[in-house]
């Protein structure tokens, strides 16, 4: 952030009396600008025994599997969000059902939510963020083709948990992965 967004002058990172964090704040006006994690939510549409996943169009990781996520809007609740990211991403209507995940991502500034959900009917088509879409048994899934850790972690908890004949709630800390060329 380089500029304030209430009277337009230079901010400067710094720590605002009674805190403890540097934060970007106005000179001119004295506004201070918090810089807050992002808020991704998504769902697992369920059909029978498969999945609904979505071939991403857009960066980042065009061309690579993911469940419909995407970033949460003001206004809206988590579910809300889960809902209108499948209508979306997958033209799909769901009913949303609990909270299966929550993973923090801190290096990226990150929180993702994924919600159990229903597919209400099989009238699902790529929408624009979405090169296809389908449903997947857990067999057919590809794993080497899934956009995220964070997709692929949830998959793995969901489909042990179908296993067990029991769901959970998980929650987990993604660390940085580690950089390209190194074990």
């Amino acid at each position: 952030m380089k500029f304030c967004s209430n009277c337009g002058a230079t901010v400067e990172l710094r720590i605002p009396p009674g805190d403890s964090l540097p934060r970007h704040m106005c000179a001119t006006c004295g506004s201070i600008h918090y810089v807050n994690p992002k808020i991704v939510v998504g769902a697992i549409p369920e059909w029978e025994d498969r999945v609904l996943l979505c071939r991403r169009a857009i960066e980042p990781r065009h061309g690579f599997w993911t469940l419909p996520a995407g970033f949460m809007e003001n206004a809206e609740t988590t579910a809300q969000a889960a809902a209108r990211e499948t209508l979306e991403e997958a033209c799909a209507r769901i009913e949303v059902g609990e909270m299966f995940t929550l993973i923090n991502v801190p290096h990226i500034s990150q929180v993702h939510i994924v919600y159990r959900a229903r597919l209400i009917d099989l009238d699902f088509a790529p929408g624009e963020e979405s090169l296809e879409v389908g449903l997947f048994a857990e067999h057919e899934i590809p794993w080497n083709e899934i956009a995220f850790r964070s997709i692929a972690l949830t998959l793995q908890h969901y489909f042990d948990d179908r296993r067990r004949g029991t769901f959970r709630f998980r929650t987990s800390d993604l660390a940085p992965p580690p950089p390209v060329g190194t074990a």
